[in-house]
């Protein structure tokens, strides 16, 4: 007899954990190929190919809470322990750019002129789309705070409101930020300063395109919230990752856009 005799969930063997580790490092492989080779066929390649095995793995998870019941409360503690964990990483992955940030702009060599930002660069204005952008992020932290104050509440038609307006705001977030990207008077080869910048505003941008996403998922699955308000982990998982995306941009928008503007 297959008894369970335990509250953890004890994941089957599948194939997707060494799928997607697999996927991942073709894909860094990739970027390398498209920088060196400026062959970008391998990148699309690997990008379809790394969210498909991202696809099946989620599914998978999806279908054990959802249908089988495998996520208990002490499974679902360990889900959101593993959430914090990885936030907590990705806050150090942003402090190294802001480190190497500081390390140029408070002491500048003789590379860059000793002026930060060096003489030939003109830095954003920071009270433009810079400005309105972080209207736009703190407007969508507000609204995904109130989408999960009304699930808990149940007025489910004002959450999934709220939920719409947050995956609204960030998209047009995304967009300013492309077209800031393409008015922008320097490119990441212009010195330390142009790459700093645009690998921490681009790495931002894809947490907000992932963000977005992660919020869209949940928007998908309201219903479920909905029939079973006890296990909304995903959507609480999703709102944990936006709102780290906001606190980042505040320190993107004071370090690079006002530091880097005025310093």
């Amino acid at each position: 007899m297959n008894q369970k005799i335990n509250p953890f969930h004890l994941v089957e063997q599948r194939p997707w954990p060494l799928l997607a580790s697999n996927r991942a490092l073709t894909l860094v492989l990739s970027g390398l190929i498209l920088i060196n080779k400026k062959n970008i066929n391998f990148m699309r390649t690997s990008l379809i190919l790394t969210c498909l095995a991202a696809y099946v793995w989620w599914r998978d998870i999806h279908r054990e809470a959802s249908n089988q019941g495998h996520h208990s409360f002490i499974v679902i503690n360990g889900l959101k322990t593993g959430m914090i964990l990885f936030i907590s990483s990705e806050v150090f992955f942003f402090v190294s750019f802001f480190w190497a940030f500081f390390h140029r702009s408070i002491s500048p060599n003789i590379e860059l002129g000793q002026a930060w930002p060096p003489s030939q660069i003109n830095s954003f204005n920071p009270i433009r789309i810079p400005l309105l952008n972080t209207i736009l992020l703190l407007s969508s932290g507000v609204s995904i705070t109130w989408s999960h104050h009304e699930i808990l509440n149940k007025n489910f038609n004002k959450a999934k409101n709220a939920l719409i307006l947050t995956i609204t705001l960030g998209m047009i977030f995304t967009l300013f930020q492309g077209f800031e990207y393409k008015e922008a008077p320097f490119c990441i080869a212009d010195s330390s300063f142009g790459s700093t910048f645009f690998i921490a505003t681009g790495f931002h941008g894809l947490h907000v395109i992932i963000g977005s996403i992660f919020l869209l998922i949940s928007l998908l699955r309201f219903k479920k919230m909905i029939n079973s308000q006890q296990h909304i982990i995903g959507f609480e998982c999703a709102a944990w990752y936006w709102h780290f995306v906001d606190v980042v941009w505040l320190f993107l928008y004071s370090i690079l856009y006002w530091w880097g503007a005025f310093s």
